[in-house]
């Protein structure tokens, strides 16, 4: 009879590693006086092997940064990096897909869309997430072991189905529901699930943080506007363009969709001097838009853009600005 051992992000056992890692206890302490010297002394081991990494680990706000294709290749899956888009592709040992971006707190995961609650970040060439993280997405358990001194990573194999351990029993032995066991295997209720049906046990944690969902429409109009105010800019700068646009959205003072925020008002003359209908968006204006409505925002709650040498006079003065970014000044 086949059993599973219990993913580390559900079980009350991996609820303890984390609070290991984030409340830095053990070496995780040295945080304050020297991260790398922190990372430094924690051994990775990944199904009993020790892992030698090519590019260091570091600690960031009490979790364990580390390279995110050296890793995935060690639990048996492969990964690939966009260079223009700064995003990794991972296809793991059991045919999940997650992609990652540098900055970019959502990830997309068999094609569906969650927010993670940290960001990977992109250093030294290498795309970088917390070890737990990326543990919960290659389908392995991890432990704490020796005080924080060494992580072990364990590969979970799917739990089979048998005539005698069905739905109920592995649910119950994972520690997860059983609707969440469905969803992780893209199941539902009505599916019929034959013995010798090999099912995934380990629910990455951001399975409860759906992010927000966005039409084509909605992408397209807002590249087309950043495009249009920033297309030469960089793209920090396009990318502020458009968090600027989606900040307004989230704030009570202007309307409450993409479309009415840049059609109404005098922010946006293109849209209507006939500019923003004839704009078509390069690859980095698209990328730019994508990224703002994943979450990546680099203006804050800014809701104003300007440009110092142009806009003068007693309103553009008074406010707050938080940024200049090329030749735009965001403010709130």
């Amino acid at each position: 009879m086949n059993r599973v051992s219990k993913p580390g992000c559900r079980s009350i056992t991996g609820i303890i590693m984390m609070g290991l890692l984030l409340a830095c206890i053990g070496p995780f302490s040295l945080l304050a006086a020297d991260t790398a010297a922190a990372a430094d002394i924690v051994t990775i081991k990944v199904d009993g092997d020790t892992v030698k990494l090519a590019d260091p680990a570091f600690v960031s706000q009490g979790r364990l940064y580390v390279p995110v294709a050296q890793i995935a290749e060690k639990l048996g899956a492969t990964s690939s990096w966009d260079k223009d888009e700064e995003e990794t592709t991972i296809h793991t040992a059991f045919n999940d897909k997650a992609v990652l971006g540098n900055g970019v707190p959502v990830v997309y995961f068999n094609e569906v869309r969650y927010v993670m609650d940290t960001l990977p970040v992109f250093k030294d060439g290498r795309l970088y997430m917390p070890l737990i993280h990326l543990a919960e997405l290659l389908h392995a358990d991890m432990t704490v072991k020796s005080e924080g001194n060494l992580i072990e990573l364990n590969q979970v194999e799917r739990a089979v189905i048998t005539d005698k351990y069905g739905l109920n029993e592995i649910s119950k032995e994972a520690g997860i529901g059983k609707s969440e066991l469905l969803e992780r295997n893209g199941l539902n209720s009505k599916s019929t699930i034959k013995p010798g049906t090999k099912l995934k046990v380990i629910v990455p944690s951001f399975f409860d943080n759906p992010a927000d969902p966005y039409t084509e429409a909605e992408l397209n109009l807002l590249a087309k506007i950043t495009m249009v105010e920033a297309g030469y800019e960089s793209y920090e700068g396009q990318l502020a363009i458009a968090n600027v646009i989606l900040n307004r959205v989230k704030d009570t003072r202007f309307p409450n969709t993409i479309r009415d925020v840049i059609y109404s008002g005098r922010q946006f003359p293109p849209a209507h001097n006939g500019l923003l209908d004839k704009s078509k968006p390069h690859a980095t204006a698209l990328r730019a838009a994508k990224d703002a409505l994943n979450g990546k925002n680099n203006v804050k709650n800014a809701v104003y853009f300007f440009n110092p040498k142009i806009s003068k006079g007693s309103f553009w003065s008074s406010m707050d600005v938080i940024v200049t970014i090329g030749h735009h000044s965001f403010a709130k």
